[in-house]
């Protein structure tokens, strides 16, 4: 469905359950900007359920790589606010609330030495596909 991943070499995935610890199960690098891609795994369906993305490049090029704490993909990852909390509390809850076995969750550097892209338009364009395709955003961009 992502075709434009493709080109990203530095990427991988982890799996996130209720009982886990994030920081400990994220593998997402804290030197790094990109977007990432979080499926449901309930009942034995997947479901792609949100679409983020950690930081931005700036008006001059260059790139902005979150900083707070560990920095960069990780820490949007461990520490960024979804739901009103930082995800590493917020997704617990949720996925109780839902009945969610785990987090499939996919990560992308999107730049290297080659390219620069930037997150913010990246993560514009894979909510466009995923709506042109489903008619509507993933049901957790859709909730603060």
């Amino acid at each position: 469905m992502f075709d434009e991943l493709n080109k990203y070499e530095q990427n991988d995935h982890f799996f996130f359950k209720p009982t886990d610890n994030l920081g400990q199960v994220c593998n997402a690098p804290a030197d790094r900007s990109g977007v990432y891609i979080i499926y449901a795994l309930k009942e034995g369906r997947i479901e792609l359920i949100y679409i983020g993305r950690s930081g931005e490049v700036k008006q001059d090029g260059s790139l902005f790589i979150r900083k707070a704490g560990i920095g960069g993909l990780k820490d949007r990852l461990i520490n960024g606010k979804q739901f009103g909390e930082p995800r590493r509390n917020s997704w617990k809850v949720k996925m109780l609330t839902e009945k969610i076995e785990a987090l499939d969750v996919y990560w992308y550097a999107t730049h290297n030495d080659r390219f620069v892209d930037c997150p913010r338009i990246l993560e514009n364009k894979l909510l466009q596909i995923h709506s042109d395709i489903y008619g509507r955003l993933p049901r957790w961009n859709n909730e603060l």
